[in-house]
């Protein structure tokens, strides 16, 4: 996913831990390390809202978009010791 969640960087700067972050903007830490880790399909407003408040940050700060690596053939190239013959 080219969408960079960097919750973590920002509460690495703010010397905040996971739980304690959770509690103020009102979600499980589950679901904050759903989000936190990229596993997430969507966010929403009122919820990037309180962790732009509670963090002291910008959306940007939090979410970055990256382009996808290019794919280098996707495959698995056995070596020598391992073509069948």
């Amino acid at each position: 996913m080219p969408i960079i969640v960097d919750i973590d960087v920002m509460l690495a700067r703010r010397k905040m831990p996971v739980g304690t972050l959770a509690e103020q903007i009102g979600i499980t830490p589950a679901n904050l390390a759903v989000l936190k880790n990229g596993r997430a399909k969507a966010v929403r407003f009122t919820t990037l809202e309180a962790l732009c408040e509670v963090l002291e940050c910008q959306p940007g700060d939090l979410l970055r978009w990256e382009a996808d690596k290019p794919d280098d053939g996707g495959g698995f190239e056995p070596n020598e010791a391992h073509r069948e013959k």
